[in-house]
């Protein structure tokens, strides 16, 4: 339970406690899925649990309404590698009836910056052929990220899963504009920081984004750093969801459960999770009272689709709590991957009030 605990237990034990902010808590909620329907399974019965999901999410979701009366939302980060022309227009067609984007998920071993650029570019032409992933002001093509085996820069203690140690620098050259691998605890490839919204610059040595420059609002008038007015970016930004310790799950009834905002068949969203994730204050600098919950799953999995898309999913969204325990109202947004760094954007920018007005902020989706 404990691996590489030692990687962020003592950032964890002394992070900053925030004061409160303001009279209303602005919610980014943002759901991002690994989504690999091919693992362990045939091309058949991979289509077939993406006809679930065509099925079952529109009809789900549409009940349910956030502050700016979006319906939940959910980012499909698809395996460029396993690219299946079939289940990639079943996806497109399944983001035009609900709230929800494709993105870029990818499996490597052993590549160069060369062959791992060459397969980001493939892989964009292949998604662009449905007319999905986002463009930026200039109008070139852009793309949110999640590493296979959470071995983002050749962090896996064993040299497996990557190869590349100047990964960031070869994302940010084939159009990442962010990266939401992180948290990956208990797995080892976790980073020291936690809880976080930063740039990591690229270093010779592997796992760059061990620690980096928080993301903060900006004085006015200054451009941000993947804003399309900025210089190209030297830094990857990072999207990181919660990791913290739940005390209120405990193994053996005695030490506490990691928390890292997955959903899973086995762990399912709930309002005491809710509660510990808006707790570890992941947030923009100077911008507090948007709270980001950025949470992941693997929901190309028979295991977790019975809680995605079924009644725990459902009574999670319809019993969503107005306030917190020091009175504070909670206005919550839904938002793709790509709705919530155009947020994150706004905020950089100095942008306040409704995070909801600022859903295409830097990138829009085409």
């Amino acid at each position: 339970m404990f691996r590489a605990v030692d990687r962020w237990l003592w950032p964890y034990l002394t992070r900053h406690r925030l004061p409160p902010s303001g009279e209303v808590l602005d919610v980014l909620l943002c759901v991002c899925d690994h989504f690999e329907p091919h693992h362990a399974a045939d091309a058949a019965e991979a289509r077939r649990r993406v006809a679930e999901w065509q099925e079952t999410f529109p009809a789900l979701s549409e009940p349910f309404r956030d502050a700016d009366g979006r319906s939940p939302a959910h980012t499909f980060f698809y395996p460029i590698e396993q690219y299946d022309a079939d289940i990639v227009e079943a996806l497109k067609a399944l983001c035009r009836a609900s709230h929800a984007e494709v993105e870029v998920h990818l499996h490597h071993d052993g590549d160069t910056a060369e062959s791992l650029l060459a397969k980001l570019e493939e892989g964009k032409v292949k998604l662009r052929k449905h007319g999905l992933l986002s463009q930026d002001r200039n109008g070139a093509v852009r793309f949110g990220f999640i590493h296979g085996d959470w071995a983002l820069d050749d962090s896996h203690p064993s040299g497996r899963h990557c190869g590349v140690r100047n990964e960031l620098d070869v994302l940010m050259r084939g159009g990442c504009y962010a990266d939401f691998t992180m948290p990956s605890a208990p797995d080892s490839t976790q980073t020291r920081t936690i809880n976080s919204i930063y740039y990591a610059e690229d270093s010779p040595a592997p796992k760059s984004h061990d620690h980096g420059r928080p993301m903060r609002v900006l004085p006015t008038g200054a451009a941000g750093r993947n804003s399309a007015e900025a210089d190209p970016p030297t830094e990857l930004l990072l999207v990181q969801g919660p990791l913290g310790l739940n005390w209120g799950r405990r193994k053996f009834g005695v030490l506490p459960r990691i928390e890292n905002g997955e959903i899973s068949g086995a762990n399912a969203p709930t309002r005491e999770r809710l509660a510990l994730w808006l707790s570890l204050g992941i947030h923009v600098l100077g911008r507090p009272e948007w709270r980001v919950v950025k949470l992941h799953t693997h929901g190309g999995l028979p295991r977790n689709m019975s809680v995605l898309l079924g009644k725990e999913m459902e009574r999670f969204y319809s019993t969503l709590p107005g306030r917190i325990a020091d009175g504070r109202a909670l206005r919550y947004h839904f938002v793709t991957a790509r709705e919530l760094v155009n947020i994150l954007h706004a905020a950089e920018a100095g942008h306040s009030g409704n995070p909801g007005d600022f859903r295409d902020f830097c990138y829009t989706h085409s």
